[in-house]
């Protein structure tokens, strides 16, 4: 069944905890069962889909890119009314949280202080605005990857959760991210690389689509691609300009934090959950917690967030959202 393990939903922000080290007798009687359909599925078409963005789910990201924003701006002796540009870390993270995309980013700062800008080569015309963007970020990429090579690594459980999307036929497992390819490329070659990239379903990045999160396209266009229903799509966001993307594409999300993003109201948004990381000391989100079996029988896979809640072996806390289709089901 889907909700196999069966308890009530949380109210909106109150926290959940999972099931102690024991499992209960119930999940251990089902145990072989369950081994039994995830051998069958191994060589199935994918009916649900896990979706990974990147920055700041994969890796922790957003003080590099921080970093290469200000680098950029450096090499450029960037000016804006006069003074040099440098985005601090409290700015850059409400930044990051709003506005999506290193372009769109450096639009909306220079918009909002009256395109008063200037390089090292004097102050920046009206027609030559959009050339200066492009310029700073094609510097901004080129330090970035500089960067990524020498502080990137993967945030604790990710690679563990891929690898067993990866083992199984009945998930599919993609990457939307909505960051431009030449940096995004950089980022998952140097952390999840190229031989397990070249087992993932779909990737995405921020070129591939018109319009960047929180617009869906990028999500609706994984959607499109998979032939997967969007309700059968999970996916793991960090921020809320992700979150909101994930939703109004109909997707279910789970949400990671970051230090930048751990105090947004992600459940009032819409968030199926909330958990710190995918593995801690004492715990490991596992494929089992989010996807199961169809109740109806059918052979196919759909989301199962409720089963985050009762986690075999695992002290994970996750916060529930109670209005989320899943958690009514739940508590019916």
């Amino acid at each position: 069944m889907l909700l196999q393990n069966r308890c009530a939903a949380a109210a909106p922000g109150r926290t959940v905890r999972a099931a102690p080290l024991a499992a209960p007798r119930s999940a251990r009687s089902a145990a072989p069962a369950r081994r039994a359909a995830v051998a069958a599925a191994a060589s199935a078409k994918p009916t649900a889909a896990l979706i990974f963005d990147c920055d700041g789910v994969i890796v922790e990201t957003e003080e590099l890119h921080r970093r290469a924003y200000n680098g950029a701006f450096e090499a450029f002796g960037l000016t804006v009314k006069g003074e040099p540009c440098e985005w601090p870390t409290k700015y850059y993270d409400r930044l990051q949280n709003t506005v999506a995309g290193g372009k769109g980013k450096m639009k909306y700062h220079f918009s909002n202080n009256g395109w008063e800008v200037a390089t090292a080569d004097g102050a920046v015309a009206e027609a030559g605005r959009d050339a200066l963007v492009d310029a700073l970020q094609d510097k901004k990429t080129e330090i970035y990857k500089r960067i990524v090579e020498e502080a990137a690594e993967a945030r604790p459980g990710v690679l563990e959760l891929m690898d067993e999307a990866l083992a199984r036929g009945d998930v599919a497992l993609c990457i939307c991210s909505a960051a431009t390819k030449a940096g995004f490329e950089k980022v998952v070659n140097s952390v999840v690389k190229p031989e397990r990239l070249a087992r993932f379903d779909l990737i995405l990045a921020g070129d591939d689509v018109n319009n960047k999160k929180p617009d869906p396209e990028i999500y609706n266009t994984a959607r499109a691609r998979l032939g997967i229903a969007a309700e059968r799509c999970l996916v793991i966001e960090d921020s809320m300009v992700g979150l909101r993307a994930a939703t109004g594409a109909g997707m279910h999300c789970v949400i990671t934090p970051t230090a930048s993003t751990e105090d947004q109201p992600f459940c009032e948004e819409g968030a199926a959950a909330v958990v710190a990381q995918l593995a801690g000391p004492n715990y490991r989100v596992r494929l089992d917690d989010l996807f199961a079996p169809c109740p109806s029988g059918s052979g196919e896979t759909v989301v199962n967030l409720q089963g985050m809640a009762n986690m075999e072996g695992n002290e994970c806390v996750v916060q529930w959202n109670a209005n989320s289709r899943l958690a009514k089901s739940a508590a019916a």
